[in-house]
């Protein structure tokens, strides 16, 4: 059973970031190879990871006007990686304030639901959102097929 927590003012702020950009694009792309070599990264820089996997979501319109998306998967660490070569990227704080914010617990399979819960109340309430997002998979129950994420949407700024 699914159950969604809701809060209209959080702030997202995650300390020594590093990023990754996706291509999904590409023929032979394995999401959960490209986590573990930032793991690995990570690893080999003398770091450690702290806590979950966070991605990052944003769509827009391209050149040729058609909906497209870039897609960022982050990983705190311990403390700062210096000289991060590609395709990686470092940052040492990431605050998004002003943020929608919605605890989902249940099927992975219908973490929309999280998605669906802060648009609403945003359309219920006349708020304007950025066309981005941030997903922290907080936990993991694989032989439920359960996880607890939290979903952050930014206002847009007025």
């Amino acid at each position: 059973m699914g159950k969604l927590q809701f809060n209209d003012k959080k702030i997202l702020k995650l300390t020594n970031v590093l990023k990754y950009k996706l291509l999904i694009n590409a023929e032979d792309f394995n999401f959960d190879a490209e986590i573990q070599k930032m793991q690995s990264y990570i690893k080999i820089k003398g770091a450690v990871q702290v806590g979950p996997l966070i991605q990052y979501t944003r769509t827009f319109l391209d050149e040729e006007g058609e909906l497209n998306m870039d897609i960022v998967m982050m990983l705190q660490c311990n403390h700062f990686l210096h000289s991060v070569e590609s395709p990686y990227f470092m940052e040492s704080v990431l605050r998004i304030p002003n943020c929608l914010y919605c605890r989902y617990t249940g099927p992975e399979d219908k973490l929309k639901f999280a998605y669906d819960k802060i648009y609403l109340e945003a359309f219920e309430n006349d708020i304007s959102l950025k066309q981005d997002n941030y997903t922290i998979f907080v936990d993991q129950n694989e032989e439920e097929g359960s996880i607890i994420a939290d979903v952050f949407v930014p206002r847009e700024e007025q």
